[in-house]
Parts: structure tokens; C-alpha cells; sequence
């Protein structure tokens, strides 16, 4: 399949389009060695590791885009959930010969990396600033509601896409994060906010988002896990990985200072390094 990255993606030469049912993905593969997956977070794409993939020495780096997002060709929009997502991402690992030792999973993508350890054998997982907690308050229930109704509307992801695909409103959500990034990095986040597909890959990954089903299997997630927050996060609290590291049966906590909900984009070297310290232990 051709590749359909931009011509300045990052890493686009080691990127391809893969054809794994139901989904056409878009996936980076780079580097030798053991094999870790690395995960993104919702609104986010590949390309948000792009500073941690150099930083992974020694490491062979599979970085998919999740359905609907980036550049992954959404099959179905109903396989947007935990569960169903976990489960396609099996079948792409499997038919690729794809065998991580690690996931690595940011925000969102650390839930997915949890999930998946129950239906591959793993090695260890790894959260960074993991999303695995639930809004507080009436948020926590207007917030689903509101994204389900968005993502079943006509014509929303586009609206969404014109409204917010401006230079100054993209900086001001990641400037939100605790996370200022370089121009590059706005500018990536910006094509991805433009492409009305990727929006509504987003909003669907939220609609279909049941945190709660998934922690309260946390007895049973018992692959080896770090939890690795930092405390400038502005988006996912460090208190939200600290609660979960209390309810999985093998996790660890570690905090950062100072750094904030991208802290991968934004200070790459020390998430790497608090990565592999903790794996080499």
C-alpha cells in the first residue's frame, strides 16, 4: 500500500500502510533489538513519539497510529473501544510476526497497553502519564455522553476541524498540557487537527471509552507495570497513576518533576531514561 504520510512526517521512510481486518494502518517500524510497542494517546498519532523512538537505544520501535487517528484507515467505527482496539491490535501484531517484550502506552494508550497484556504475553508494561482514571464529578458523566453525541452527528468532525485548525488554538490546547512544544511539534499537531478523519477517530475513541470496565478488572492485570506520571501534568494528575499503581496486583510508581502531560515530546531523554532504569531493574 502506498505510503500516505506527509512528505516532512516524522519518520515517515520507516512508516508503511498495512492491511490487518478490519483496519488499513499506518504503522512506523525503526530500529534493532528487543521489540517495544509504543502506544499514543487519544488526539494524538505516532508522531508524538518521535523524540522518544532515538531515545529507545538498543530497542526495535513498532509505532502504530490507532484507528481512525493519524493515518490509520478506520475499518469500522464500532471498534473504537478498549477491548475491541486491544484486540485488532493482537490480530496486526500477529500477522506482521510482531513479538514486543514491552508496551509503552501514553495517556490513553496506556489503558490499551493494559488491555492487550491479557490477550499477549508480555514482558512489562509501561504508562506514561496513563489515563486510567475517571473525570471527577458531573464530568465524568456529561463528558461520554457529549462525545458520543458529537461523533453521531453529520458534519461535526469537520466542523470541529475548521473551528480549531488554526495555528493559535492548537498552541493554546497543548500549551494546556503543561507541555510547550517546539514549532514542529504544533505544526504536526495542527495537520492532525485539520483532518476532519482524524477528529472524528478521536471523538469516537472517547464515545467508546469505559475506563471504568477496565479497572475494575484490575485484579487480573497482572503483567509487570510502571506507572510513570509527572508532576507539571496539567491533563492526567499525578494522583489518577499513583490510585491505579494501588490496584494492580505488580505495578510501580515513579513521578518526574516539573514536566508535564507530554512530557515524551517535551523531555524525551528523562522519560527514557526513568524507562530503561526501571526496566534494567
Amino acid at each position: 500500500m502506498p505510503n500516505t504520510l506527509p512528505p516532512d512526517w516524522p519518520f515517515r521512510t520507516k512508516a508503511r500502510q498495512i492491511r490487518a481486518r478490519p483496519h488499513d494502518w499506518c504503522a512506523i517500524d525503526h530500529g534493532t533489538g528487543p521489540t517495544v510497542l509504543l502506544l499514543h494517546g487519544a488526539g494524538a498519532s505516532g508522531h508524538s513519539f518521535r523524540h522518544l523512538i532515538p531515545a529507545l537505544t538498543g530497542w526495535r520501535c513498532i509505532v502504530p497510529d490507532l484507528p481512525g487517528q493519524g493515518f490509520t484507515r478506520p475499518g469500522s467505527r464500532t471498534r473504537f473501544g478498549i477491548d475491541p482496539m486491544a484486540e485488532d491490535l493482537a490480530t496486526l501484531l500477529r500477522q506482521e510476526g510482531w513479538q514486543p517484550e514491552v508496551v509503552i502506552g501514553h495517556s490513553a494508550g496506556a489503558a490499551l497497553a493494559l488491555q492487550l497484556s491479557t490477550l499477549i504475553p508480555l514482558r512489562a508494561v509501561v504508562g506514561i502519564n496513563a489515563a486510567l482514571g475517571q473525570f471527577d464529578g458531573a464530568a465524568g458523566f456529561l463528558f461520554p455522553l457529549l462525545a458520543r453525541a458529537l461523533s453521531a452527528t453529520p458534519f461535526v468532525p469537520s466542523v470541529i476541524s475548521r473551528l480549531w485548525g488554526t495555528e493559535s488554538k492548537v498552541r493554546s490546547l497543548l500549551d494546556n498540557t503543561g507541555s510547550p512544544l517546539d514549532p514542529a511539534g504544533v505544526a504536526q499537531y495542527l495537520a492532525l487537527v485539520r483532518k476532519a478523519g482524524h477528529v472524528d477517530g478521536t471523538l469516537g475513541m472517547m464515545a467508546q471509552w469505559r475506563i471504568d470496565r477496565l479497572m475494575a478488572r484490575a485484579p487480573q492485570l497482572t503483567a509487570r507495570t510502571l506507572l510513570l506520571a509527572t508532576a507539571g501534568d496539567r491533563i492526567v494528575p499525578p494522583k489518577v497513576s499513583r490510585q491505579a499503581a494501588a490496584m494492580l496486583p505488580r505495578a510501580d510508581y515513579l513521578e518526574l518533576p516539573d514536566l508535564g502531560h507530554l512530557a515524551h515530546e517535551d523531555h524525551a531523554e528523562a522519560v527514557a531514561a526513568a524507562i530503561t532504569g526501571w526496566l534494567a531493574r
